[in-house]
């Protein structure tokens, strides 16, 4: 016992450490028979969208009386996006938030609101958007899963180790791209750009190496991730809204009794809409905050921001029918001309 009982004490002791580092979030115990539903995102621990998550856990076990346990899965611990999709089709995760990368993985009709440089504005996006969201959730749930709700984490910008400011400028970078979607990569190339297909829990460590020098994110992400530190040059352009939403697979939603699913949903909408306020109103915090950490802001307007628009209108007859379903991305753009039209005050 002399050295033995010590020995073990710190094995045991390191032991617990690890468990709690290492164990998922969670915001309380279910009852013995609950219904356990393991959500899982790439927003970083503590963070506000992490803190949202964990209050819609929080509704929905105690709305539902213990019924529901939540266990929450933050900052990529179970992988990327893509990785997420795989593991609700297995079963082995029930639900996600899912940046835009992952509801297409789903299905592709879902990048028709990511089209770069389509929309000028979040009157415009919305006035789309609200116009196609019921169809594009029957295209999810024909998939398998359940489009909870659409969450908005601000325009992505690119972040670069040198300035941007033309894409002649870009074409000198190492971009980061999805991996796992050779399509999306092989479209970067045809544009004439670098792309440097990674897992998105990878692109950190790809930064301080240089194995990337160009990264689009959006504000929050850039300064809660401290990117910024590698690509300190931010380039003024409105390349995409980052959207995505909560989904669940239809296989947990169809054993949620029937009675809870309107928690379920109603606490996941108040959540997305959440994450929506928070990243409109943060985005001119962000942007001061990068500021004083040194970001440079490089501006892109008038003749040079045409050739970014034509760069993409070259691109856009590749990417449709091919890459995102023709009618879908049709009907996107021709709903985007009207409510431009109407000043992006179109509801329906």
């Amino acid at each position: 016992m002399g050295l033995n009982g010590p020995a073990n004490k710190a094995r045991t002791l390191i032991a617990f450490a690890f468990l709690l580092i290492f164990m998922p979030s969670l915001t309380a115990w279910g009852a013995p028979n609950a219904l356990t539903i393991k959500v899982a995102t790439l927003a970083p621990q503590g963070s506000e969208w992490h803190r949202i998550l964990q209050e819609m856990g929080d509704e929905w076990q105690k709305g539902s009386k213990g019924r529901i346990a939540f266990r929450l899965y933050p900052g990529g611990v179970a992988g990327d996006d893509l990785d997420l999709v795989r593991k609700m089709r297995l079963g082995t995760l029930d639900a996600g938030l899912l940046t835009l990368a992952g509801l297409s993985a789903i299905d592709r009709g879902m990048l028709a609101l990511e089209v770069p440089l389509a929309y000028a504005d979040t009157a415009e996006l919305d006035c789309v958007s609200n116009q196609m969201s019921s169809q594009l959730e029957k295209q999810m749930e024909a998939k398998g899963f359940m489009l909870l709700g659409w969450s908005e984490g601000g325009w992505t910008h690119f972040f670069t180790k040198t300035p941007v400011k033309t894409p002649e400028d870009m074409k000198k970078m190492k971009v980061f791209v999805w991996a796992g979607d050779d399509q999306y990569t092989e479209l970067w190339k045809r544009a004439g750009f670098n792309p440097v297909p990674l897992p998105s829990t990878e692109i950190s460590t790809a930064l301080q190496t240089g194995l990337v020098t160009a990264v689009s994110s959006n504000l929050q992400g850039a300064l809660l991730l401290q990117w910024y530190k590698q690509v300190p040059y931010m380039t003024d352009l409105k390349w995409a809204m980052l959207l995505g939403g909560i989904v669940i697979s239809k296989a947990t939603w169809e054993k949620l009794p029937a009675d809870l699913r309107p928690l379920v949903k109603e606490s996941a909408l108040k959540a997305c809409n959440r994450l929506r306020d928070f990243s409109r109103q943060s985005e001119s915090k962000d942007l001061e905050v990068l500021q004083k950490n040194g970001v440079k802001i490089v501006h892109v307007e008038g003749q040079v921001l045409e050739e970014w628009r034509k760069l993409i209108a070259g691109v856009l007859p590749q990417v449709r029918g091919a890459y995102l379903p023709a009618e879908t991305m049709d009907t996107a753009l021709k709903l985007r001309d009207k409510c431009r039209q109407a000043g992006g005050k179109t509801g329906k």
